[in-house]
């Protein structure tokens, strides 16, 4: 499955989302990417194949600054391995931005939809097919949430997104619908982090996490969230205080990562079952 990791807070959020994709990088993948939305309302996206490291160096070379951004390590499932099909995804006209692990089961249906009103596609990933989705719906005068809401309604499948907006640059707003891997929210003091695992933002959070279950979503903004249903019907949530040091986050009650994943084929299995 991919990583995700998201921030928005007083920190360089690129240094956050790289330490994050570190933490990240025994569950294995074939190309890594950030997006930041620097102080002059500007996008910025770095993308590359390979290694954390090369994603490090290309950051190194082309610095950027911002206070809010998202990350992932992606497996390719739909377009090979390469920088145009890597994670952080943008919308033809810049206005959004998005990371995502699962499979849009219906995303040619989407697409042709899509390039039949004039969208472009730059890639060949069913992820692009959301983010476009989200910025046509935007464009429609509608608020953010909203779009990523009605967005989010039209897709089949399993699929975790985090996503951002030019319009709000202190906001990020993520979902979950089925079994496409976990989105945990850390809150932190003005601060607030996104992940697919605790161990990618637990050392920066005051071990308070959140995790979203099926078909709910959030909004997330320095120091603050609400989290609610596909139908924006608000949710209180129970927060969890973590005990563990982020090692011992990754393989909880296991000695070792092999005997996390033997132990934990059952209940995936169970929630494959389960949709």
């Amino acid at each position: 499955m991919c990583g995700i990791v998201g921030y928005v807070g007083p920190r360089q959020a690129p240094n956050v989302i790289l330490s994050g994709l570190k933490r990240l990088e025994y569950r294995g993948y074939d190309s890594a990417g950030l997006a930041v939305l620097e102080q002059n309302g500007q996008v910025q996206i770095r993308r590359d194949v390979g290694k954390l490291s090369n994603l490090e160096g290309l950051v190194g070379v082309s610095p950027i600054e911002g206070h809010i951004g998202i990350g992932h390590t992606r497996w390719a499932t739909h377009g090979v391995p390469s920088q145009r099909n890597a994670h952080p995804h943008a919308g033809m006209n810049g206005r959004v931005v998005l990371v995502h692990n699962g499979i849009v089961e219906n995303y040619l249906e989407l697409k042709e939809e899509l390039a039949a009103e004039g969208v472009h596609f730059e890639s060949d990933t069913d992820t692009e097919v959301i983010v476009q989705l989200i910025e046509r719906y935007l464009e429609t005068g509608i608020d953010f949430v909203t779009a990523v809401r009605h967005a989010l309604e039209r897709l089949k499948g399993s699929n975790a997104v985090v996503t951002m907006t030019t319009d709000n640059p202190n906001q990020l707003v993520c979902a979950r619908l089925g079994n496409a891997g976990g989105i945990t929210l850390g809150l932190g003091n003005q601060e607030m982090f996104i992940a697919s695992d605790i161990p990618a933002i637990l050392e920066y959070t005051t071990r308070d996490v959140i995790f979203l279950e099926n078909r709910q979503m959030a909004v997330v903004e320095p120091g603050r969230y609400q989290v609610m249903d596909l139908k924006g019907g608000l949710i209180t949530p129970e927060i969890h205080n973590i005990p563990w040091d982020p090692v011992s986050a990754v393989k909880g009650e296991y000695k070792h990562f092999m005997q996390k994943e033997i132990f934990e084929q059952p209940r995936a299995l169970i929630d494959t079952l389960r949709g």
